[in-house]
């Protein structure tokens, strides 16, 4: 079959429990509207006389953030929000080795999730307008390599 476009809406994002280890937990399904998956790399010069003048450089280092943003859910009678968004919000206040946990996603379709084992997160902007429901987002910065795993 030739590859074909699939939908971002298909794809799921899940946090570990960082307070129960193997638990992993959906973020805001049904909430989310746009994710960006990024790269960044750390670059050295290697540039010599005998270059002649061309730029030389090696990749030393390469970075990982994915950023999800959408609605901030919570439930109306007991004001508690989203298990998921819960845990993001919980893990942002946490410093040091504390700070980081697991974070995984894949599309419905995918046999394996990508995996970042130890995750840092940082909240962005929430807020709204006169008429808006409250936003939410959040950017997760792997730390250490990507791995896979199947899906159940």
């Amino acid at each position: 079959m030739a590859v074909q476009k699939y939908n971002a809406r298909d794809v799921i994002f899940q946090i570990e429990n960082y307070g129960s280890p193997g638990t992993w937990v959906s973020i805001a399904p049904g909430a989310i509207t746009t994710f960006t998956k990024s790269e960044e790399e750390e670059t050295t010069d290697i540039t010599t006389f005998g270059s002649a003048g061309q730029a030389e450089s090696l990749k030393m280092q390469i970075g990982k953030t994915l950023q999800l943003e959408g609605f901030r859910l919570r439930d109306p009678a007991t004001g508690a929000l989203d298990p998921g968004q819960a845990l993001v919000e919980g893990l942002n206040e946490r410093l040091g080795v504390n700070s980081l946990s697991g974070f995984r996603h894949a599309h419905t379709t995918d046999t394996q999730w990508t995996v970042w084992a130890t995750t840092r997160v940082t909240l962005g902007d929430q807020g709204g307008g006169n008429n808006d429901e409250v936003s939410w987002s959040a950017t997760f910065t792997r730390s250490g390599a990507t791995t896979y795993v199947a899906k159940p």
